[in-house]
C-alpha cells in the first residue's frame, strides 16, 4: 500500500494542514471505516445519499493516523491529523497520480464498448507469466476506483493493468490524467452509454480520449476490424498495433470452439503458433489477441503467453458455461449491450448441441436507439434458429416481439423473473443449452436459481 508523509499529501493535494500532533508516514489510504487499518489516511468521500464525513470519528476509532475532509467548519479532534481541501475525491485522484509519478514500469489502460474486463483479465493473467502484475480488481474502473487501485502499487509491481469505464464525455480522460498509461488498449466500439452520448460516433470520440495520453514512446494497441476503432490510429502520438480476426498485425486463424475452451492459430510478423484460452466466443479470440499483442510488446515469449493463458479466470457471469441439472446453462448475466448480447447468441450456437435456449432481459442506457436495438436481437434470434425464446421486462418485448414474426415458434414475453422460470419450466426439454443475458439492473442470475 501506499506511504505518505504530510508534507507529500499536501503537496499532491494542495490540502491545508489544520493540525498534526506529529509527523507521521502514513501506512495507506482508506475510503471505508470498514477497512480502515493502524496507521491509514482516511478520506471521506462524498455521495448523492452518503457524506463519509459523517464516519470520520469511527475512522479514527478504527486506527487512522490522519484524516483529509472538505466540510467547512468542521471540528476535527486535536489528537489526530487533519488536512483541509476543496474537494476530497478529487484529493484522492491527486495523491493517486501522486503516487504513480513514483514508478517507472509499464502502466496499461483498457478501455471499450464490451471486453474491457475479459481483456484486463487475460492481460494480467499472461503478464503474470513473467512479471509481477497489479490490475484492477472486480468493477474498481472508475473515478474513485482507478485511484484506489492505483494506491495498491508497491516497489514489487513490475506491470499495472488498469480497466477504464465511463458514462459520459471526458471521464475516460479524468482517468487517463490520474493513471498517466504508458499503453492503451482500445476492445471495440458500439452502442453502450448511447442515452447518454447521442451517437456510436461521440461513444467513439469519448473513448479515443485515452490516446491522448499514451507517450510517442508507448504503444496503442487497436481492434482492426472494428472500423470506429481503427480510424482513432489517425489521431495517435504513439506507435500502433492492429489486432484482429480479419485484419491486423497480429491476427487469428482456424478457431475452433470447445465448451469450455477454444483454441486458434495466432500469427504475426512470419510468426505462427497455437493459443488456447479457457474461454468460449468468437469476441473472446479478440480479447485473447489484444493480451497476446500486449505480451510480445513486453518481451514474452510464446512459451510465456501460453503459460499465462493457463492463469486465466474470467469474472463471475461472463459466459460461465454450466452443467445444471439435465441443462447446459451458459450465464452472461453480468451485463448485456447489442453487441454483446449478439456475442453472446452466436456463442449459444456455437456451443450447443441440443435444442437452442435464450432467455434475455433488457438492454438498459440506449436511449432513443432502444427499441430497434431490441428488435436486432429478435432478427439475429431467428437467423441463429435459437428454438426457445423467453424475455424479461418490458424493452425485451420488442425482442419477442421481432422473433416471433420472424418465425421463432416458441416466444414467450415475461414482465419479471417468476414469470419466465414459469415459462421455462413449461419449455425446456432435457438437453437444451440455455443462454442468460441482460443488462445489470436486470439481475438475469435469479433466474438460473431455479435449475438448484
Amino acid at each position: 500500500m501506499a506511504e505518505f508523509t504530510v508534507e507529500e499529501i499536501c503537496l499532491a493535494t494542495g490540502g491545508n494542514l489544520v493540525n498534526s500532533i506529529r509527523l507521521v508516514n502514513f501506512t495507506g489510504v482508506s475510503t471505508d471505516t470498514r477497512t480502515v487499518k493502524q496507521g491509514d489516511l482516511f478520506i471521506p468521500l462524498v455521495g448523492e445519499n452518503f457524506d463519509g464525513h459523517d464516519f470520520i470519528e469511527q475512522a479514527i476509532k478504527n486506527g487512522a493516523s490522519g484524516v483529509i475532509f472538505s466540510r467547512k467548519n468542521m471540528l476535527i479532534s486535536k489528537e489526530i491529523t487533519a488536512i483541509e481541501v476543496e474537494d476530497t475525491l478529487l484529493a484522492l485522484q491527486n495523491l493517486a497520480r501522486f503516487h504513480r509519478q513514483r514508478f517507472t514500469i509499464p502502466v496499461v489502460a483498457i478501455t471499450g464498448s464490451n471486453g474491457k474486463t475479459t481483456t484486463k483479465d487475460m492481460a494480467a493473467a499472461v503478464l503474470s507469466s513473467k512479471f509481477h502484475v497489479l490490475k484492477t480488481e472486480a468493477n474498481y474502473n472508475n473515478e474513485i476506483g482507478l485511484p484506489l487501485t492505483l494506491l495498491q502499487l508497491t516497489k514489487q509491481h513490475e506491470v499495472a493493468v488498469v480497466e477504464m469505464g465511463m458514462r459520459g464525455k471526458g471521464q475516460i480522460r479524468q482517468l487517463a490524467n490520474i493513471a498517466l498509461p504508458t499503453i492503451a488498449i482500445i476492445t471495440n466500439i458500439g452502442e453502450t452509454h448511447l442515452e447518454l452520448l447521442g451517437s456510436i460516433e461521440n461513444i467513439a470520440s469519448a473513448k479515443a480520449e485515452l490516446l491522448e495520453f499514451i507517450p510517442k514512446s508507448g504503444l496503442s494497441l487497436l481492434n482492426a476490424d472494428n472500423s470506429y476503432v481503427k480510424k482513432m490510429s489517425k489521431q495517435v502520438n504513439s506507435r500502433v498495433q492492429f489486432f484482429g480476426l480479419e485484419q491486423g498485425d497480429i491476427k487469428a486463424e482456424n478457431i475452433q470452439m470447445g465448451t469450455q475452451n477454444m483454441k486458434f492459430s495466432c500469427r504475426f510478423a512470419h510468426h505462427e503458433f497455437p493459443v488456447e484460452i479457457p474461454a468460449i466466443g468468437k469476441h473472446n479470440v479478440y480479447n485473447g489477441l489484444a493480451a497476446i499483442a500486449l505480451g510480445l510488446e513486453l518481451g514474452l515469449n510464446v512459451e510465456e503467453i501460453c503459460a499465462g493463458f493457463k492463469n486465466f479466470n474470467a469474472s463471475p457471469m461472463r459466459l460461465h458455461i454450466e452443467k445444471l441439472s439435465d441443462y447446459l446453462v451458459i450465464n452472461d448475466a453480468y451485463n448485456a449491450s447489442p453487441m454483446s448480447m449478439v456475442a453472446a447468441i452466436d456463442t449459444l450456437v456455437e456451443v450447443a448441441k441440443g435444442r437452442k435456449v435464450a432467455v434475455l432481459g433488457d438492454m438498459l442506457e440506449l436511449g432513443p436507439v432502444a427499441i430497434e436495438a431490441h428488435g436486432n436481437i429478435g432478427d439475429r434470434l431467428a437467423f441463429c434458429q435459437v428454438d426457445i425464446v423467453v424475455t424479461v421486462g418490458e424493452l425485451a418485448t420488442n425482442i419477442a416481439r421481432r422473433a416471433s414474426a420472424c418465425g421463432i415458434k416458441k416466444v414467450v414475453a415475461c414482465a419479471n423473473h417468476k414469470e419466465a422460470q414459469e415459462a421455462l419450466q413449461k419449455l425446456i426439454e432435457p438437453g437444451d443449452t440455455i443462454l442468460v443475458k441482460g443488462s445489470r439492473g436486470m439481475k438475469m442470475e435469479n433466474i438460473i436459481k431455479m435449475f438448484s
